[in-house]
């Protein structure tokens, strides 16, 4: 069956971060993300995810922290693979970013 998914309207300057699951199934969730600029996670929260995850930064900057305090600064275009239990958050973006995550188990 094909289906068209509508985009939800996101605000023009989000507060928060927001997101909207454009496809779904038992083994893949694909995302796509909006954070504001000068968005972080809460400090001591960290993702931690069953599915691996691959992410790619369509528009703005961020920077991603790893357990270990590894960072991983990422810009427009840029994208990473996320293992499964690789616990990590936002640290911060420097502009309004969108993100498109893929979800995915093995």
């Amino acid at each position: 069956m094909i289906k068209v998914i509508s985009a939800k309207r996101f605000p023009k300057k989000p507060r928060k971060e927001i997101s909207q699951i454009l496809f779904e199934n038992e083994r893949t969730r694909i995302e796509t993300i909006i954070s504001p600029r000068g968005f972080s996670n809460q400090k001591g929260f960290w993702y931690d995810q069953n599915e691996d995850e691959f992410v790619r930064v369509i528009r703005g900057e961020a920077e991603l922290l790893f357990e270990g305090n590894q960072f991983v600064k990422m810009i427009e275009g840029d994208s990473i693979y996320i293992p499964a239990h690789s616990k990590h958050r936002v640290e911060r973006t420097r502009y309004e970013t969108e993100w498109l995550a893929v979800f995915y188990k093995k």
